[in-house]
């Protein structure tokens, strides 16, 4: 499975989204985003997942890295981006927390374990 991550940055502070209490891995914090659709592109996949989980639009910008992560639903391949929100702010809807975070901010919080390598490259720099 191909899962994409976004990472969006404002005024050197990192977005951050609280997975809700109705989906898989309730409570884990995760930079949002979502699964790659057969036949669809990264970044296609990446402002669909914004827009309708966040109602933001997005400019989906370089590609950070992919991460293969074993979870308990199988192999994923993690892949996240740079996004510059350009209509909108983030509103709840599979999450029921956001927050923007210092890079050095962002190991205070529970993240889910495929995130990880992502909030530890931006933690040490």
């Amino acid at each position: 499975m191909r899962v994409v991550a976004a990472v969006a940055c404002r005024e050197g502070r990192i977005m951050a989204a609280r997975r809700g209490p109705h989906v898989r891995l309730a409570g884990k914090w995760e930079f949002p985003g979502g699964k790659v659709e057969p036949g669809e592109d990264d970044r296609a996949a990446l402002a669909r997942e914004l827009e309708e989980e966040l109602s933001i639009r997005v400019r989906v910008g370089a590609c950070l890295g992919e991460h293969v992560f074993d979870g308990d639903q199988g192999p994923l391949c993690l892949v996240a981006y740079r996004v510059e929100i350009v209509v909108g702010e983030p509103a709840l809807s599979d999450h029921d927390a956001l927050v923007w975070l210092a890079p050095d901010e962002l190991a205070t919080l529970d993240w889910a374990e495929a995130d990880l390598p992502f909030v530890e490259a931006m933690v040490s720099g």
